[in-house]
């Protein structure tokens, strides 16, 4: 029930800013993004976009979610969309979404750009890009040889209290990551295998971070070496930040997640949706985001980045099908029975 006061609360927050910034969820001239990318990128997608679409001028509202606040943002607004374009969440979650109604069809040229695999069969959301999944550390703490190889490294003794994690259940990229390592473990369904993992791997844990932010703040400084998390925000912060985070190339393959975007049901600007989309997904936009993001794209004749191959990594086999039906009992389980008990 609180969670629902303050969804509805929220809902009336932004209701509130945007009529304050002349920027109101009935002006169909306007646009709304909700948007789990990296503020800079979004914002640099968005300057771009404007650019291209002068009527848009000073006229498109970005605002900054984790994924998994994004759907269930998406989710209480049902009744009074407020947001014309969710960009950036898991297949998982656009799935829920498709399945809820909270989303529509994306622009024919957009769709067809998209391999089947990488979308809901209607185009209801469209993967946008590939998310691999790896282990990151900081490379002044621990030497090549010492940082773990594979992911079953994760739960050896000498990694006790040198791992922080990203609170799971708030987190698109998390609640994948751990949906992963159970539906590799699991026989004919059956999660205990994946569970008893990941009981181990919280008796590891030495904290679990808030958010994306204070994830690398807390392995910058030191607190502790090691982390799992999306391998573009890895490389961002090192970009970025100098963040001394080195990769590591899991031996027996990464969880590599389709990234999505999707127009919002009924949302006050479908047609200002529909270009955005098509502005986004364009070959051009893409390979800028490849090459300068650390984007892995979707898109048909937008070539594999320059960055990527020397990395060595490769796909781990997941069954996203499972994982989808059973995210919200894995992760509830994992939060009431496994977290903070190791």
């Amino acid at each position: 029930m609180r969670k629902i006061v303050l969804l509805m609360a929220s809902v009336l927050t932004l209701g509130a800013a945007t009529a304050g910034c002349g920027i109101s969820s009935s002006d169909k001239s306007s646009l709304t993004i909700y948007t789990a990318r990296d503020k800079e990128l979004a914002q640099g997608v968005v300057d771009a976009f404007e650019k291209a679409n002068p009527d848009y001028k000073g006229k498109v509202r970005l605002l900054t979610l984790g994924a998994q606040e994004a759907l269930e943002r998406v989710t209480a607004e049902k009744g009074r969309p407020q947001a014309d374009i969710w960009w950036g969440g898991t297949r998982q979650q656009f799935v829920q979404a498709t399945n809820a109604g909270l989303v529509s069809e994306a622009p024919a040229e957009v769709t067809n750009s998209i391999p089947a695999k990488y979308r809901d069969p209607q185009g209801r959301w469209v993967g946008e890009m590939l998310l691999d999944e790896v282990i990151f550390y900081n490379d002044k703490m621990l030497k090549p040889e010492q940082a773990p190889k594979d992911w079953d490294d994760l739960i050896k003794p000498e990694f006790k209290n040198k791992i922080i994690i990203r609170d799971v259940a708030a987190s698109g990229t998390m609640r994948s990551i751990y949906s992963a390592m159970i539906a590799r473990k699991s026989k004919g369904g059956d999660p205990a295998a994946g569970y008893d993992w990941l009981r181990r791997l919280d008796a590891n844990t030495k904290v679990y971070a808030a958010n994306p932010t204070d994830l690398y703040l807390r392995i910058q400084r030191q607190e502790a070496p090691l982390t799992v998390w999306n391998l573009q925000d890895a490389m961002l912060q090192k970009k970025k930040s100098n963040a001394p985070f080195s990769v590591v190339s899991p031996a027996s393959g990464v969880p590599q997640l389709v990234d999505g975007v999707a127009k919002v049901a009924k949302g006050p600007n479908s047609k200002g949706a529909d270009a955005f989309l098509k502005f986004l997904l364009g070959k051009d936009e893409q390979k800028k985001l490849a090459e300068e993001w650390f984007q892995i794209p979707t898109v048909q004749g937008a070539s594999e980045p320059s960055w990527l191959a020397p990395l060595k990594l490769h796909e781990m086999p997941v069954d996203w099908d499972l994982a989808a039906s059973k995210e919200t009992d894995w992760i509830s389980h994992w939060s009431a029975a496994i977290k903070n008990k190791g």
